[in-house]
């Protein structure tokens, strides 16, 4: 019997070849010379392996940035710009299936349902390294804004995906230059300014002004 990564193997080859998944899983199966009960033993569709695929591939640089020496010493900045750096490393060992998998999921302008499994993962482990800046005070605490720091990111992950995928700048330079540049505006956005100074000026003032009218001042 065909183990998971032989049948992922066969699909990737099988995609890359054609530029088309294959007709169906009997037809899949037989090149393979594995039943059907083998593939769905491991697989129920071949969405389901792309699925994967790409959960892997997250996986797999979270992990791979999570053991670096200086992992811990980061900033939730630092570290955000690391795991991105990382991750295009690692998907560019697989660009053909990356641009081919994107192209047959059609909407750029929407969440791929190639990516619902990536996505909930991405947005946990962005929220986690949040979390830290947060009590740390790199980054404002803002009544509910806080909680869509990890959209803001997701946005910024959709877009470096794209980018990636169309550029054609030698060794991708402008994608590392669209990393530095987005994650940069993207926690300058996360960080106190003047204006949350401005908001608790006018929450103390409207805090004594109360103060003041119960005292009869």
């Amino acid at each position: 019997m065909a183990t998971a990564a032989q049948i992922k193997k066969a699909y990737i080859d099988f995609v890359l070849t054609h530029d088309e998944k294959p007709k169906s899983v009997y037809s899949f199966v037989k090149k393979l010379k594995i039943t059907e009960a083998d593939f769905y033993t491991f697989y129920a569709s071949f969405e389901s392996i792309e699925k994967m695929i790409w959960v892997e591939l997250l996986v797999e640089a979270i992990n791979e940035i999570q053991t670096q020496e200086l992992w811990a010493q980061y900033s939730s900045r630092e570290k955000i710009l690391s795991f991105f750096y990382s991750y295009i490393e690692f998907l560019k060992a697989n660009r053909s299936f990356v641009k081919y998998s994107l192209k047959a999921h059609g909407n750029r302008l929407s969440t791929p349902e190639v990516l619902s499994g990536v996505k909930p993962i991405f947005e946990n482990f962005a929220e986690q390294i949040i979390n830290e800046g947060l009590e740390s005070g790199e980054l404002a605490d803002r009544k509910f804004l806080s909680k869509r720091y990890k959209n803001a990111l997701w946005v910024q992950y959709a877009f470096i995906l794209n980018f990636w995928i169309d550029d054609d700048s030698k060794g991708f330079e402008k994608t590392d230059e669209a990393i530095e540049k987005g994650i940069q505006v993207t926690f300058d956005l996360f960080q106190r300014s003047p204006i949350d100074n401005l908001f608790e000026y006018g929450k103390f003032l409207s805090q004594n002004g109360k103060l003041k009218e119960k005292m009869g001042f």
